[in-house]
């Protein structure tokens, strides 16, 4: 008797999951050959030569409850949200995972492939390049929906730790002038500098994944570049990964949409700043990180956000200017208004991740501002909250309230190339701001007092 209680307590120690369980896999999606890139309207040609591959990262974990989630971290402009949705779709079928099961985010470097269609006004693209794009937009999908599954085929037991840093280089860009803001350089502007840092290790300590973090547009190299790269962000990459043998860094771009590197212009300052987010990471992972102990709790909403009504006039006399990406946004509003397709609404996602009771991810969609990070934290001071913006979709700048009244790029002129009717309505901040804090309750973000 007593050696079958034996073996039955032996058998349950055997079958007791662990706490938690990790899977990281990776795939190349640099563009082969010539190809028109992203993020700047200004270029006149295709990309010419590559600088450095880009790539695709998903981190899986999965808790002692089976609960999952995949965070896919993408060298790319942005993810649009019918690429995400398809995405999501495959990977429900395949693989099990509920939407709110999916984080997929982009580092938004302007140095990697245009997308077809696309949702930013940009060049003429002739027929051959357009050809290319679509290609690449086909493997693309199929290449995300790959590296999820590897990442979920790898799972196995690991630990989390969670520390933050920060890295001086991020400035706020919304410059003050006599004529109004201007996109430039403001020292004294709001700015996030934090670098949170995730380390996924093995139950013995081996580093196997880092996932970090930083609010900052990747726009080092300007419009005058044409080679393929993920700027400051694959740069740190790159540096982590040869100072870390074995590891794979993920990088997750925060709500930086108001905010530049600097120096730039250069690709040179791409790869100094790069070494200095990536010497942040490597302090924090020497330092004392607080462990992180799951559940994983997830929730995901896709919001509404309501821009300004203008008459129809004010397009149809955009159309009539010679302004050609005003025209085209013209075109398009209109042509959505005589379809009575909705215009006067964007789809925002707004999805959360909660790992136990220390730690909470945020994901917003859209070009997010510091603001609202800056908010958010204040409103959680006792939750380890993580709030990235670029996440399952990118169709427009999201200004704070405070900023509606100021004008500037990402208030006004932003929307032109993004086809939208802009600017958004004055509830921007306090209906985005409100999803936020019920897609938060979901993920178990707390006021009791946790040390950061």
């Amino acid at each position: 008797m007593n050696a079958i209680l034996l073996g039955l307590l032996m058998l349950g120690a055997v079958s007791e999951p662990a706490e938690l369980r990790a899977g990281v896999a990776r795939k190349v999606i640099t563009p082969e050959g010539p190809i028109w890139m992203a993020g700047f309207v200004a270029r006149k040609r295709p990309s010419e030569g590559v600088v450095h591959d880009l790539w695709a990262k998903a981190l899986a974990l999965e808790d002692a409850r089976r609960q999952r989630v995949v965070i896919v971290a993408t060298d790319l402009l942005s993810l649009p949200r019918a690429i995400s949705d398809e995405v999501a779709a495959r990977a429900k079928q395949k693989y099990g995972l509920e939407r709110s099961q999916l984080l997929l985010n982009s580092t938004h470097t302007h140095s990697g492939p245009v997308f077809l269609p696309n949702p930013i006004v940009g060049p003429d693209i002739d027929p051959l390049n357009q050809q290319r794009l679509v290609r690449y937009r086909q493997r693309l999908v199929d290449d995300l929906v790959e590296v999820v599954g590897a990442a979920l085929a790898d799972l196995r037991p690991a630990t989390l730790a969670v520390g933050h840093g920060s890295a001086p280089f991020t400035m706020n860009r919304r410059q003050r002038t006599s004529k109004g803001i201007k996109l430039g350089a403001n020292p004294a502007g709001p700015v996030d500098r934090d670098v949170p840092v995730l380390r996924v290790a093995t139950p013995e300590g081996k580093l196997r994944a880092v996932l970090f973090g930083y609010a900052c547009h990747n726009t080092t190299v300007g419009g005058d570049g044409y080679q393929i790269h993920g700027d400051y962000a694959g740069f740190a990459q790159l540096d982590l990964e040869k100072a870390l043998p074995g590891t794979t860094a993920m990088f997750l771009q925060l709500c930086g949409a108001d905010q530049d590197p600097y120096p730039r212009k250069k690709l040179e300052y791409a790869v100094q700043h790069g070494k200095t987010l990536a010497d942040a990471v490597e302090r924090v992972l020497a330092g004392t990180l607080r462990p992180v102990h799951p559940a994983i709790r997830t929730a995901f909403e896709v919001i509404r956000l309501d821009f300004a009504h203008q008459d129809r006039a004010v397009f149809e006399q955009e159309l009539k200017g010679t302004d050609r990406f005003r025209k085209r946004r013209a075109e398009a509003v209109l042509a959505a208004l005589d379809a009575g397709r909705p215009v006067w609404q964007v789809p925002v996602p707004v999805q959360a991740v909660g790992f136990g009771d220390n730690l909470v991810m945020l994901g917003l969609g859209g070009e997010v501002v510091v603001d609202y990070s800056l908010r958010l934290k204040h409103e959680y001071p006792h939750t380890n909250l993580i709030v990235a913006a670029y996440s399952n979709d990118v169709s427009c700048y999201i200004p704070s309230h405070r900023m509606l009244s100021e004008g500037g790029y990402e208030v006004i002129a932003s929307m032109v190339y993004y086809a939208q009717p802009g600017p958004l309505a004055e509830n921007v901040e306090e209906t985005l701001i409100g999803a936020c804090h019920r897609i938060l309750a979901k993920a178990g973000a707390t006021t009791k007092n946790i040390t950061r």
